[in-house]
């Protein structure tokens, strides 16, 4: 989708937030991530699977509701959750399944995102989008080490909950996160799914 519209100026003519045109072009754009499948799902056999901005909106809600950390930013996290896959609007969501490779996954992303974040125009809110999108690709800081674990968290929660409604055999979802967290919080928010799993079975 293209336009042609900018940020808005302030006195100095200075950019800064996005103009109501661009803010409403690149929320109609979001708009599919509500329509977007999680495809995991979708090649499973799920009914009525997730869609990206259900995956993204629990993952927001993760962050909220985990325990304060230290060195850690809890609005920057939320941020971080809502924002992480937001270039699935225009590329969809592309998993191992697909044959692309990670570098190509990455420059479609990149490039989706800069799209985006063009449809904001230069200012910060399209630089925090960017930022914190980057953050995450990259796995750095101590907030992208923790939202990595929400959107493994997420998965396999939703699994199990898939596993009870439907009756479906998910283990491979399980298997493939095992022994890939990296924060404490993680650790011990998977091994209560895990447990309850276990339990159910």
């Amino acid at each position: 989708m293209a336009s042609t519209a900018t940020a808005s100026t302030d006195v100095a003519g200075t950019t800064s937030n996005p103009s109501p045109s661009s803010a409403i072009d690149f929320l109609t754009l979001c708009h599919r991530l509500k329509t977007t499948k999680r495809a995991g799902w979708v090649k499973r056999g799920v009914e009525s699977p997730e869609s990206v901005a259900d995956h993204m909106y629990r993952m927001g809600i993760m962050a909220l509701v985990a325990p304060e950390i230290p060195g850690v930013d809890r609005d920057k996290c939320i941020k971080m959750a809502i924002v992480h896959d937001i270039a699935e609007a225009i590329v969809g969501d592309i998993t191992p399944e697909d044959g692309v490779s990670k570098s190509e996954k990455s420059r479609r992303e990149q490039e989706a995102l800069n799209h985006m974040c063009d449809l904001l125009g230069e200012g910060p809110r399209a630089d925090e989008v960017s930022q914190l999108w980057m953050d995450y690709e990259v796995n750095s800081s101590p907030e992208a080490k923790i939202v990595k674990d929400f959107d493994k968290l997420e998965m396999i929660l939703q699994a199990l909950e898939y596993e009870n409604g439907q009756e479906k055999d998910l283990d491979e979802f399980f298997q493939s996160t095992a022994g890939k967290f990296q924060t404490e919080l993680g650790k011990g928010w998977a091994a209560e799914i895990v447990s309850r799993r276990k339990r159910q079975q």
